[in-house]
């Protein structure tokens, strides 16, 4: 491939076309014309505009796209991480033209773009499930029976899709047939498919993640996990590899089934394979994102591969240069979504000017963007401004880093997660790694109840030498490290700081 045409927009294109400069290959960006002067378009070899600001009169017409990129003679597209990477149809469009799509297989991404026909592909190789049906769910009095067998609270869920859309969690029976009209009637406005069924609600999960590459001759491996477990309405905010409560034999079981699933649709290409994780360590199966995910920088710094390139070598017919043995994890890496949100006003899209815009720098510390001082942050796409990854030699140096990192961005003109996100970071559950995917809901919208730590040096050292200590104790639980980090934050003040920056 000589010509690769990015087919997304902002910090996602500019990601992956800086992988793509660097292994000699020429780069083409689309935009809108609310992105005609964005840095992915200035950074790109070639441009060009394929509509209007709305996603889809632009960034969506797949058709249009498939048709500049064989104008301009391109070799292979990349769909980025959203719009149109995980669409079958986008794919074999791609490929009929004579195009490399730099993805899965068609039929990969539609068994893995349905929650049931996933888990219809991986029942031969007995992967671990949550209790609940295996089909769709449409008549209430079937629904009500199914939820007294696997018992209340229940989950029901949109087949297709995802982001807490078509989600519903169902505390008694008489609630069941209202919320389930709901969720059917939210999966079909927002997938076209009004698909659901039913899952026993794990009440305290956390999400853990496995990133796994395929090349086309049948190796398959994985890069370790990724914990992603604080979110805000269904969707990942803070995410970090490894996870601090996987031990290595659960890992490697958690591995093996992410590898299995690929197998179970002749996966190729770089994938993420989600599972809960209950309070019993027990994991089950959730989905497959078949693309590369925002989150994966982390599994990038802890294992020192470029996932990018190695899905352009994929995509080539090479064979991936490394087994599952010779990955080995590097360190702590955690992941901030820098959004253009109000975390005080339940998280919130929030519009501007970024009046002022500096980033961090410093060693271990990355920073994934799409904007520039001055910029507008538009009402037309997801409101992330940046990713800001930090990797260090452990995780409490990482929270460490982390936090110096925060206090060095500057922005303002919007309000945004950085607070929100150094909040976690200084909070004694984050801390000890006793959390849940209802972090949010438990810490922080109670905050104003709770002690956390204020700006102090001292007391920032002391806690940071403590919990060294801790980790580095094989027998402190994680419940036991946080009843001592409470012990120690008891004695600080309340300091949440919500400012614009």
């Amino acid at each position: 491939m000589k010509k690769i045409l990015v087919a997304n927009r902002g910090e996602i294109a500019l990601r992956i076309m800086r992988s793509i400069k660097e292994m000699g290959i020429s780069t083409v960006a689309i935009f809108s014309e609310a992105d005609r002067n964005s840095p992915h378009v200035r950074y790109a070899d070639e441009a060009i505009c394929v509509g209007p600001a709305p996603s889809a009169e632009s960034y969506l017409r797949a058709d249009h796209i498939v048709e500049q990129a064989k104008a301009l003679a391109v070799d292979g597209i990349h769909p980025g991480f959203g719009f149109l990477a995980e669409n079958a149809d986008f794919a074999e469009m791609v490929t009929a033209a004579g195009i490399t799509f730099i993805g899965p297989k068609p039929h990969a991404i539609r068994v893995m773009g349905s929650k049931l026909a996933a888990k219809e592909a991986v029942k031969a190789y007995k992967i671990p499930m949550v209790p609940g049906t295996d089909h769709a769910i449409s008549d209430p009095d079937e629904a009500l029976k199914i939820a007294k067998s696997i018992d209340f609270p229940i989950l029901i869920k949109a087949s297709a899709g995802g982001g807490g859309k078509g989600m519903r969690v169902v505390e008694k029976a008489s609630d069941l047939e209202s919320q389930m009209n709901r969720a059917i009637s939210e999966a079909e406005s927002a997938f076209g498919d009004g698909s659901v069924f039913i899952e026993k609600y794990i009440t305290g999960p956390r999400h853990i993640e496995i990133q796994i590459l395929a090349d086309q001759h049948g190796n398959v491996l994985h890069l370790f996990e990724r914990e992603c477990s604080v979110q805000r309405r269904h969707q990942k905010v803070i995410e970090e590899a490894p996870s601090a409560v996987l031990t290595p034999e659960l890992r490697k079981a958690m591995g093996a089934c992410a590898v299995d699933v690929a197998r179970a649709c002749d996966y190729i290409g770089a994938g993420t394979v989600e599972f809960l994780l209950d309070e019993h360590k027990n994991f089950y199966f959730l989905e497959m994102n078949t693309r590369l995910q925002v989150e994966h920088p982390v599994s990038e710094m802890i294992t020192g591969i470029d996932l990018v390139k190695e899905q352009v070598k994929v995509a080539r017919g090479e064979k991936l240069g490394f087994a599952q043995e010779e990955l080995k994890i590097n360190g702590h890496a955690i992941e901030l979504r820098v959004y253009a949100e109000d975390p005080d006003n339940g998280f919130l899209p929030d519009i501007g000017t970024l009046s002022v815009y500096e980033r961090p720098q410093g060693p271990g510390v990355r920073v994934d963007d799409g904007f520039e001082e001055g910029m507008d942050i538009p009402i037309y796409y997801d409101p992330m401004i940046a990713k800001l990854v930090v990797h260090a030699e452990d995780r409490i140096a990482a929270i460490a880093k982390m936090r110096r990192a925060i206090s060095e961005y500057r922005i303002t003109g919007v309000a945004n997660t950085l607070q929100f996100g150094d909040f976690v970071m200084q909070h004694p559950a984050f801390i000890s790694g006793d959390f849940d995917t209802h972090f949010v809901k438990k810490h922080f919208n109670t905050r104003k109840s709770e002690a956390i730590i204020e700006h102090d040096p001292a007391i920032e050292i002391a806690a940071y030498i403590a919990a060294k200590a801790i980790s580095s104790n094989p027998l402190n639980s994680a419940a036991t490290q946080g009843m001592q980090m409470e012990t120690s934050e008891s004695k600080s003040k309340s300091a949440w700081k919500n400012r614009r920056r």
